[in-house]
């Protein structure tokens, strides 16, 4: 079962709450955050990538860990986090254009994610998850939730949903819209008979599945083993049903063609692939990618009886350009650590592909159709994992919210 617990969170106060909430950590790079952190004392970037705040420094240097936690001590004594009273679960609910999707937020268990009630689908970057372990140990809190989904048709999902309706129908605690044009509304719940009907339907759940924070559910496993003790045992998540998230193409771009000409390249491609060109950035469907190089577009088709439609993990695109491209033709055998290969999250769009490839960083570029929530969920229910950077989801949950504190 998939146990909830709520907790007494650090959350900003509604008048503060616009100048606090921001991009998730690792959605942004260290350039990035300072510019949107500028002239904001207040912003969260400044506890999730305290690095803004100091010179041409080490990333993961012991400073930076260090000026995180008082940073976060700072914004408690000046009142810009202010501890609830009593542990209560939220609602957080997130509009994107015509897309929304309405989660709970709640504590999650260390033990169920070593279980796999908590499942995931990816292998986690040794590097990352010490980041993620070093940063939320020397906080002495969870600043950034993880990403939960579940079936829309497990037990005890029909009660969430109507028990959802019936919060949401209450004025919010929070509701703001970020310069990107994502509204964010967050509700709480202190009610001890709503709170309770969440827990109880919660637990009728078989598994939960993570959608994106595999190196945060990492990271607070390992805390928890060095500290063995309290509020470390679980970490903060939004929990979703799977029909009503958006997942986007995580896209690649490769610095280089493996030791091809890029007539030659495309050559190569035919093997495996129809190589059509196209006037302008295709959009590509199920097992086809569209290919950006020398300033041209192509679309591949994969031709007939090149995929095993019969293996979950075959089947997936990402596994697709991993096994007859990226592998076999550009000599990337492990994208997780190959320097000649970067993700773009599709959120970017195909400019950006575009601009990486013409300003001359990078020899191609691949547009990926997204991989579908089903197939994420079905990968981890196998006990397997997908290709790195298989899935981008959006919108993103927006950090500063709430905290978990663990000291």
């Amino acid at each position: 079962m998939a146990l909830i617990r709520p907790f007494r969170a650090l959350r900003p106060p509604r008048e503060l709450v616009s100048r606090v909430a921001a991009p998730p950590y690792d959605v942004v790079d260290t350039a990035e955050a300072r510019a949107l952190a500028a002239g904001n004392r207040d912003s969260f970037l400044r506890i999730s990538r305290p690095e803004i705040d100091l010179g041409d420094v080490d990333p993961h240097c012991d400073e930076v860990y260090a000026l995180g936690r008082a940073n976060l001590a700072d914004f408690i004594n000046r009142g810009v986090l202010v501890r609830d009273e009593a542990p209560s679960l939220m609602v957080y609910r997130q509009r994107m254009g015509a897309a929304i999707q309405t989660g709970v937020v709640g504590c999650t268990s260390v033990e169920e994610y070593r279980r796999g009630v908590i499942a995931t689908h990816e292998h986690t970057r040794p590097d990352k998850e010490l980041d993620r372990t070093r940063h939320i140990g020397t906080l002495g809190a969870h600043d950034e939730p993880v990403f939960l989904m579940y079936r829309p048709d497990a037990p005890g999902a029909a009660t969430i949903a109507a028990t959802l309706e019936d919060v949401t129908s209450g004025a919010p605690e929070y509701d703001l819209t970020c310069d990107d044009g994502i509204r964010h509304t967050l509700w709480t719940i202190q009610d001890p008979q709503l709170v309770q009907t969440l827990i109880t339907a919660f637990g009728e759940i078989p598994t939960l599945y993570i959608a994106d924070g595999h190196h945060r559910s990492a990271a607070a496993a390992r805390v928890w083993d060095e500290r063995g003790d309290g509020d470390a045992a679980d970490f903060p998540s939004v929990v979703f049903p799977a029909d009503q998230l958006t997942v986007m193409a995580y896209n690649r771009v490769v610095r280089d063609l493996g030791g091809y000409e890029p007539a030659s390249f495309l050559t190569a491609l035919e093997a495996g692939f129809d190589v059509r060109p196209s006037r302008t950035a295709p959009e590509p469907g199920r097992h086809q990618f569209g290919l950006y190089s020398g300033g041209r577009w192509f679309l591949l088709t994969a031709r007939a009886g090149l995929v095993d439609e019969s293996d979950p993990i075959a089947r997936l695109d990402v596994s697709l350009l991993q096994q007859q491209v990226l592998a076999p033709i550009l000599g990337i055998d492990d994208p997780r650590t190959d320097q000649r290969i970067a993700f773009v999250g599709g959120i970017r769009g195909t400019a950006e592909l575009m601009r990486l490839v013409d300003s001359g960083g990078f020899a191609v570029a691949f547009a990926m159709h997204p991989t579908s929530t089903v197939e994420v969920m079905d990968v981890a229910d196998r006990g397997e994992v997908m290709p790195p950077k298989s899935t981008w989801f959006e919108p993103k949950l927006r950090s500063g919210l709430f905290v978990h504190p663990i000291d």
